[in-house]
């Protein structure tokens, strides 16, 4: 089962690569960094349905059947499960000093927060970022490359989604879980983050749409802005993440759309 989504990024990849090398002409209105754009929106097409078929449905029924209060505690034990791949991106970038917020964290929450529910690190002055393997790629001097869209993960650029595969691999969770023959929760794991995010973000994602002369530009300026972003962990214009339709599902503020948000700290 890992092996088979490992494959199925890396095949995303390579079929895109190839794509934009069979790609002679480039459409005058495509953007410098999107060049391969027909293709990115048909797979944007495709994922739109799959997100209102079965993902949009179940983040209703997930706000429905549970609280607030309970929500937020499986947002924290989420965010405490990505703690360990936050502080080794940390350690390679040589941020010493967050690698060390992101060690505490993970400590005191998995302790004191009875194992994420809560988070009292925050409290204690520990906030809450997140770093992962693409970012990393970035400060070590990787280009972007071109931006893609990638079947049911959504929005990517070429180093996005190496790094996509390398955040996987670097996560002891995962491989705590295919050593004890239960990968079943990796996807259990990663299919209610990215419900989570979406209940979070339906009436804000509805509102950008709504107000977007073209909703796929718009997602996809506003995955580019806030990548850029997290590379340099923030300094700058401050920009929420946009995620993919798998997990992560869109944060983000551009002069004249509306805001959409995380009320979890990021990045």
């Amino acid at each position: 089962m890992a092996a088979s989504v490992l494959k199925r990024w890396f095949f995303a990849i390579i079929t895109m690569a190839c794509m934009s090398a069979c790609a002679s002409t480039q459409d005058p209105g495509q953007s410098e960094n999107d060049p391969f754009e027909r293709l990115n929106r048909a797979t944007f097409n495709f994922n739109r349905v799959v997100e209102h078929a079965m993902l949009r449905p179940t983040a209703k029924v997930y706000k429905a059947v549970l609280p607030q209060p309970v929500r937020n505690g499986v947002r924290n034990a989420l965010d405490n499960l990505k703690e360990p791949v936050t502080f080794s991106n940390d350690l390679l970038q040589g941020e010493g000093k967050r690698a060390g917020t992101s060690l505490g964290r993970f400590l005191v929450n998995t302790t004191i927060g009875v194992g994420g529910l809560f988070d009292p690190a925050t409290g204690m002055g520990l906030n809450a970022h997140q770093e992962d393997f693409g970012q990393t790629l970035a400060v070590w001097g990787a280009k972007e490359g071109a931006y893609i869209e990638l079947p049911f993960l959504g929005p990517s650029t070429v180093r996005d989604s190496i790094g996509l595969a390398g955040t996987t691999l670097m996560d002891p969770f995962f491989w705590l879980a295919r050593e004890a023959d239960v990968e079943q929760l990796s996807y259990v794991r990663r299919s209610v983050g990215g419900i989570d995010k979406l209940e979070r973000n339906l009436t804000r994602l509805d509102d950008l749409e709504r107000n977007s002369l073209d909703y796929y530009a718009a997602l996809r300026s506003l995955y580019l802005q806030n990548r850029r972003a997290d590379v340099i962990n923030g300094d700058g214009e401050e920009l929420p993440e946009l995620p993919d339709y798998d997990e992560d599902f869109a944060e983000h503020e551009e002069v004249g759309q509306p805001q959409i948000t995380d009320t979890g700290a990021e990045k």
